[in-house]
């Protein structure tokens, strides 16, 4: 894997974030008009089959004997429960709550690689797991209120889960798999099951086929599964999954910050706590720890 420089590497996460952070307010316009497990699978499918197309002309880099678990595994981690458990666990508590549990994913990360990745755990990088984690509960703690069930927070915590796993698996396991093709392939065999699920328990009937939907369809197909993952595989093994994972806990503060702006959504003080909490956070997991420097007896 071609290792990215540091401008490469920033450009690719600013971009993440503002895709990722962008994309909650438009599913969430998009999904007063559609069902949710019909819309997960819909535009991951099809965004999924469009990058099969757009890379037939190299397909001898799939090499589909030698990589298939990888493309199942990924696409069931990932994909399919990833995205599966947290629409329908949405169901069952409020959002903000929802959120935290979810973004419980870039401590797993980092517990994860330290066990299988062999990626050293500090007190730096612990804390600034902590304080991002924190930094996400600020953001999010407008949407509390509601009624909570049990298995809105299973759904929540496994939709986190298997998400850390997915990002650990990818690092570890696809070194020598084609990054355009994992996605693709991510994306096509999750969205089956995603559309098959959504087919068995909801109704194609109604889809509202508005403007507002086909703009949350169209961006989810092209943006928000196919380009994302494209730029979170590709940080992810170009470098340790527990820093690219701490980039994520922008997410839900910038999605805040678009509810506020363009969904006219409260603006809370807890959201520059928020801010504080998740910057420190994400540069204690992220700074660069130098070599201390023996001292010559004089």
């Amino acid at each position: 894997m071609k290792t990215l420089s540091g401008m490469q590497r920033m450009i690719l996460i600013v971009a993440l974030v503002l895709i990722w952070g962008v994309s909650w307010s438009i599913y969430k316009v998009a999904l007063d008009y559609t069902p949710p497990l019909l819309f997960a699978g819909m535009r991951t499918l099809i965004g999924g089959l469009l990058l099969v197309i757009f890379l037939l002309p190299k397909r001898d880099r799939i090499r589909w004997k030698k990589n298939r678990n990888v493309y199942l595994i990924s696409a069931l981690l990932n994909v399919a429960l990833f995205y599966g458990l947290q629409t329908v666990g949405l169901i069952y508590m409020p959002s903000g709550l929802f959120t935290v549990l979810v973004y419980l994913q870039p401590v797993l990360v980092g517990l994860f690689a330290a066990m299988w990745l062999n990626e050293r755990m500090t007190l730096p990088k612990a804390a600034g797991l902590l304080l991002g984690f924190l930094g996400v509960i600020s953001v999010s703690v407008g949407g509390f209120s509601g009624h909570i069930a049990a298995i809105g927070v299973v759904l929540a915590i496994g939709s986190a889960v298997s998400w850390a796993l997915g990002t650990v698996f990818i690092k570890k396991a696809a070194a020598d798999v084609d990054s355009l093709w994992l996605v693709a392939f991510q994306c096509t065999f999750g969205g089956i099951l995603l559309t098959l699920s959504g087919s068995l328990t909801e109704s194609w009937s109604d889809i509202v086929w508005n403007g507002a939907y086909w703009i949350g369809l169209l961006f989810g197909i092209f943006v928000g599964i196919a380009l994302s993952w494209i730029i979170y595989i590709t940080l992810t093994r170009s470098g340790e999954a527990s820093q690219v994972a701490s980039y994520t806990f922008m997410v839900p503060l910038l999605s805040v910050l678009v509810g506020t702006l363009a969904l006219h959504e409260p603006f809370s003080r807890f959201l520059l706590l928020g801010l504080v909490l998740i910057g420190s956070g994400v540069y204690l997991v992220n700074r660069k720890i130098k070599p201390k420097t023996a001292t010559l007896a004089g």
